[in-house]
């Protein structure tokens, strides 16, 4: 894969916790945990006017691949998978990179309810922030969630997120226009990098 980006295409991994580029193999293993968790992740995504069996299932993998690899190649965004021991078991994705005087991104994530509780997505997104500080050279991170999303509001304050902003009717989730908090960190406020947090986090 060509690219744009500094620092991708990328593979990192941290224990048993890694992110790799997502491939177009991946669409039956992609197709069944989205299937499988829909009453565990509908209710913090977009609204869609197809229904979720339809836009998750494997024969519409290949066109979000498709996606994915435009963003990837234009520098535009980072589309990994989560593994766990080597399995699939989620997405994270870096967007709405831009760079220039801002040098900024947005992430998002989900992960398979039965790895939830882990630290399987606190562990990836430490590293795709310690990768976007380093290799990638962006200096601002952000990641917006609703109010209610207890589990990602604790996994982004246990690695020293910063809360800066309500945003009000900010997506459309459900059919209705939800408020979302926003979350950052910039360069500075991490300079031995959020991996390292975490260790340090762990040996308390």
């Amino acid at each position: 894969m060509s690219s744009r980006h500094p620092g991708w295409p990328a593979r990192l991994g941290y224990g048993p916790v890694g992110l790799r580029p997502m491939r177009l193999r991946d669409g039956r293993t992609w197709s069944e945990l989205r299937l499988r968790n829909e009453g565990w992740l509908a209710q913090w995504e977009p609204s869609s006017y197809e229904p979720w069996s339809v836009r998750h299932s494997v024969v519409a993998y290949p066109t979000l691949f498709s996606r994915l690899r435009v963003l990837a190649r234009a520098g535009w965004a980072l589309p990994w998978g989560v593994t766990y021991n080597g399995r699939l078991v989620g997405q994270l994705s870096v967007v709405n990179i831009v760079r220039g005087a801002s040098m900024s991104g947005q992430i998002g994530y989900w992960v398979d309810q039965a790895y939830a509780g882990r630290g399987v997505i606190t562990t990836a997104l430490a590293l795709a922030v310690d990768h976007c500080f380093g290799p990638v050279g962006l200096h601002r991170i952000q990641v917006d969630i609703r109010p209610e999303n207890v589990a990602s509001r604790r996994v982004v304050a246990k690695l020293g997120f910063r809360e800066e902003a309500l945003f009000r009717r900010y997506l459309d989730i459900g059919g209705a226009w939800c408020d979302h908090i926003g979350y950052a960190l910039t360069v500075e406020d991490c300079p031995r990098g959020l991996v390292a947090r975490l260790d340090a986090f762990s040996q308390r």
